[in-house]
């Protein structure tokens, strides 16, 4: 658990806390293991002393006359006398754990323990309501029976608890010191770390905000590095998308002015007083010719921005391609008929299995609406030699695909300009065709957002005229790859 908590995270702060946190955490830890081993230390001196006792008494006990004696002289007395801190308490038992001498009260060992002759060993007691330690040993003496004597020493713990205070003020003291400076030092050190961060922020506040040079990501630590590159790749797509932007905003003014100025032009023209009827009724028809073209651009520029979509995924659902396609060649027989242009389609029936897919309906009709209008704008008819469009739906079960074709019998495209024509407001050179160059951009960018590939081939290679071939597959599984060859070149 953070002890800083802040409603916006902060980097700084994000270190900051786990690194002092633990500090914080583990330092009331450290004391308690520092008062456990000052009271081992404190202890250890004060446990030689007792043995040492205890082998002193034990060299005290004798047998005389088959008897075990326990003579305790005056300088021994003086050993065991108590101080001002502790008392020091002692008994000695006989083989037949008889009374010999020290306090009658004194505490038995475990009665689990069984004796360890010249073993002394220490254990933790309780004397008239003192903690006490205790040292006792077994000495064995030559009687009748050959049961070992008890000897034990006990001795109050106040002096050890002194001595574990004293260690324990001796290294906290310093920590108290310590602790704060540890602080300030992690502090300083991180506002150090932190420093080209800042630095970096700067540069980039200060930058102008046409400029979208990238940034320089060796003046940055190397953890830092591989963001300043997204960063700078995103300003390269950035600078790409507002290119693209311009240019595509230049192109359109420049594609919307020549029928507005069609239009003014004609209109000045309708405003004079010479203009007899016939003369305004063709300058009427011309501002109808420029309304339309500027129409036709202005709605395929809203076309092409609802296709991009602003990068988000269409809506998908269960769409009959079938009947997309059938409608939309519907929807272009007035065209085609004032033309004199032969439109046919060709390809299953609405609600045949095969011809469903995942998409967008209202795109899609979009698409093959462009398609067809580009192979009318560029099929040339006449009563004699009409032209030909066809509309195919070609369903491929054998490569889990759909494909859409349009073929008319047009002059055909070039195979050096069929990547040129994607590009918006492109038209193949020596034609005089009435068009936005909007149409074919449009088919590649909702293509795209339906996982599908646009191609362009000759309809009739090696004739005269070629025509074209606009296909357009949509790939809705993964076709086993032997399969998929055949169905392709079935196609």
């Amino acid at each position: 658990m953070k002890l800083f908590q802040r409603e916006q995270r902060s980097l700084f702060g994000e270190i900051l806390d786990w690194m002092l946190t633990p500090l914080l955490l583990l330092w009331p830890v450290s004391l308690a293991l520092t008062w456990l081993v000052a009271q081992s230390i404190a202890g250890k001196p004060f446990d030689r002393a007792l043995e040492y006792n205890v082998q002193a008494l034990a060299q005290l006990v004798t047998v005389q006359n088959q008897r075990v004696v326990f003579n305790l002289p005056q300088p021994a007395r003086e050993l065991l006398r108590a101080d001002d801190s502790d008392h020091v308490y002692y008994q000695v038992l006989g083989p037949h754990s008889e009374f010999l001498s020290g306090e009658r009260d004194f505490p038995h060992p475990p009665e689990d323990e069984a004796p360890a002759v010249g073993d002394v060993r220490l254990r933790n007691d309780e004397m008239r309501g003192l903690d006490v330690r205790v040292a006792y040993t077994w000495v064995r003496l030559d009687v009748p029976g050959g049961v070992p004597c008890l000897i034990q020493v006990a001795e109050t713990r106040e002096k050890r608890s002194v001595l574990a205070t004293e260690i324990i003020k001796g290294v906290m003291l310093p920590q108290f010191v310590i602790l704060p400076l540890a602080v300030l030092l992690v502090w300083l050190a991180l506002v150090r770390g932190i420093e080209p961060l800042s630095k970096l922020e700067e540069r980039i506040r200060a930058r102008r905000p046409d400029d979208l040079s990238p940034l320089d990501d060796k003046a940055v630590p190397l953890e830092v590095a591989p963001l300043v590159q997204s960063v700078n790749d995103l300003l390269e797509r950035l600078k790409d998308s507002i290119a693209t932007q311009k240019r595509f905003l230049a192109d359109a003014a420049h594609q919307l002015k020549t029928p507005l100025a069609g239009l003014r032009m004609q209109a000045d023209l309708a405003q004079r007083e010479a203009f007899n009827e016939d003369e305004l009724k063709q300058s009427l028809k011309q501002i109808g010719r420029s309304s339309i073209r500027a129409t036709h651009t202005v709605n395929q520029l809203l076309a092409l921005a609802r296709a991009e979509g602003g990068g988000q995924a269409v809506a998908l659902q269960p769409c009959d391609l079938a009947r997309i396609v059938m409608d939309a060649v519907q929807d272009s027989v007035p065209r085609t008929m004032d033309r004199r242009i032969d439109l046919g389609y060709d390809g299953p029936q609405p609600g045949e299995d095969g011809v469903q897919l995942e998409g967008n309906p209202t795109l899609l009709k979009e698409l093959v609406r462009n398609l067809l209008d580009n192979a009318i704008n560029y099929t040339p008819s006449s009563a004699d030699n009409p032209g030909v469009i066809t509309a195919r739906v070609l369903p491929d079960p054998f490569g889990h695909a759909l494909v859409v074709q349009v073929e008319d019998s047009g002059p055909g495209i070039p195979e050096a300009e069929r990547e040129l024509v994607f590009q918006p407001f492109y038209r193949a050179l020596g034609t005089n065709v009435d068009g936005s160059g909007l149409g074919l951009p449009i088919v590649r960018e909702i293509a795209r957002q339906h996982n599908a590939e646009v191609t362009i081939e000759d309809a009739r290679p090696g004739q005269q005229p070629p025509g074209t071939r606009m296909t357009v597959r949509f790939v809705f599984g993964e076709p086993r790859p032997a399969v998929a060859r055949l169905a392709q070149a079935a196609l």
